[in-house]
Parts: C-alpha cells; sequence; structure tokens
C-alpha cells in the first residue's frame, strides 16, 4: 500500500506537501485530474485562513486513491505568479524563520496557523528562490509520494549552487546536502536546463510511468512542454506547464515492482 500520512515521520528539511497558486481553480481541477487521475475535495480548515501565500477563500485538496497528493489554492491577487510551491516541514517554524534570516534569506510571509491543519511561512533564498515552511497540526503532509501521479523530487535551480548548499545547509542542519540527506530533494545550476535570465526557483517533480504518454496528455489538456525530456541523476525529466502557465515536471524512473515509497 501506498504511504499514509500518519505513517510519514518527517524531518525537518524534508519536502513535506506541494500546492499550486491558481488563477482559477476549477480549471486546475480539470488539468490535473485529466493529467494524473486526481480526486478533489474542499479544505474547510483553509477556508477563512489566511496562508502562507497571503490568499483567501476555498481551496482543495488533491487526492489519489484516497491519499492526500496535493493542494490547488486560488491566487490572492491576479499580479501574482501561477506556480507550484514546495514545502519544507519543521518541527518549531520560528526557530526556522529565525535561521532564514540568519542565512541572508527572506521571509514573506510570517508564520500563519492554517485552521487546525498546521502552521506555514513563505521564504526566499538569498537568490530569490521560493519555498515554503510546514509545521505540522492534524496533518503531518502527503499521504502518497514517489508513487505515479504523486510528488516523488524538488529540484533547486540555483545561480551559485555553493551559495545554495552554504545557505540551505544552515537552514536545515545539513538536512538536504549533508550525510543525512533528504533523498526527495536536489540542486543544480539555472544553466544545466534553464536559460540564464530564468530566476532561481525550486521545480516540483510528479511522477509518471510513461512519460511520452504523460507529456501528450499534457498537450491534450492545454499545457506546453518546456524542456524535453532530458536524463538526470534521479530519472528522466521534462518539464512543462499547466493550461494556466505554473510549471512542474515529470519523472520516470523504474517502477517495476515497486509499491510503496521508501
Amino acid at each position: 500500500m501506498a504511504e499514509t500520512a500518519a505513517a510519514v515521520a518527517y524531518g525537518e528539511g524534508v519536502p513535506c506537501w506541494v500546492d499550486a497558486q491558481l488563477s482559477d481553480v476549477e480549471a486546475g481541477k480539470r488539468f490535473y485530474g485529466g493529467l494524473f487521475g486526481w480526486d478533489f475535495h474542499e479544505v474547510p480548515e483553509a477556508h477563512d485562513a489566511r496562508g502562507a501565500h497571503g490568499r483567501q477563500g476555498p481551496s482543495v485538496g488533491a487526492f489519489l486513491g484516497g491519499e492526500a497528493v496535493a493542494g490547488l489554492a486560488p491566487k490572492a491577487d491576479g499580479r501574482l505568479p501561477t506556480v507550484w510551491t514546495v514545502h519544507f516541514t519543521t518541527p518549531d517554524i520560528a526557530a526556522l524563520v529565525g535561521r532564514i534570516r540568519a542565512a541572508g534569506g527572506q521571509v514573506i510571509t510570517p508564520p500563519t496557523p492554517v485552521g487546525t491543519l498546521g502552521a506555514a511561512a513563505l521564504a526566499t533564498d538569498p537568490e530569490g528562490a521560493v519555498f515554503a515552511l510546514w509545521q505540522p497540526g492534524t496533518r503531518c503532509g502527503f499521504g502518497r509520494r514517489h508513487l505515479p501521479g504523486s510528488f516523488t523530487w524538488a529540484q533547486l535551480y540555483a545561480r551559485d549552487v555553493n551559495v545554495a548548499e552554504s545557505f540551505y545547509g544552515y537552514v536545515f542542519h545539513d538536512a538536504l546536502f549533508g550525510p543525512g540527506a533528504a533523498p526527495d530533494f536536489g540542486r543544480a545550476a539555472l544553466s544545466e536546463v534553464f536559460p540564464p535570465e530564468m530566476p532561481p526557483h525550486f521545480l516540483v517533480h510528479f511522477a509518471v510511468t510513461d512519460l511520452g504518454e504523460a507529456l501528450g496528455t499534457v498537450e491534450r489538456l492545454g499545457g506546453r512542454v518546456r524542456a524535453l525530456p532530458f536524463g538526470a541523476s534521479y530519472g528522466r525529466v521534462a518539464v512543462v506547464t499547466d493550461d494556466q502557465g505554473a510549471s512542474f515536471a515529470l519523472l520516470q524512473r523504474d517502477w517495476q515492482g515497486r509499491t510503496s515509497a521508501p
């Protein structure tokens, strides 16, 4: 069986959740439901909570096989970017915010309760890459990950990889790049995939069983292929956007015989 959220023991610095900030959540449900087979349910706890992204209004949880895999949320302001954001878990969000500031990052939105689900904050690293923090309440994070149709990797594209390693190593106590590094996170120079004018950013990866078929589905649903399939140390990757412009990646690994996440 796939992991359940209650069974996952997320250490600090592990990617525990992803959500998309969209202009049209209903359109997002059609796109991602068609691509990954997700079902959607509203999140009552978050309806009146002004969360990490400053939004208000109904958010929806995405589910696969009855397990939570992601969230879709309305943008608070139409001028804000349409993006996927990765959340890193922490048992003490206030202390982590302090380390981010001390290491040269910025806190966009301070720690904010999201109903009973937990507390969230939004920050940037010294180069401007945006990420979120999550201190669990009733929601620990993913109910399913590393399986087709769910989150499997977060790649940081940085201008200076050494700066990134220094910052995240300090902020998360080497959880990302140290000897016991989280298996769901990597970093690379922007020039490896993107043009130099692209700002530093995190790219959320979702697992698929057949990359070519998934790319065809993306285009059929109105999305676009931004980077054709290329090989990486963690699998075969393609970068796409949904029909509203949110970028993400599709990752094909060898799933033969695999029924649960590590």
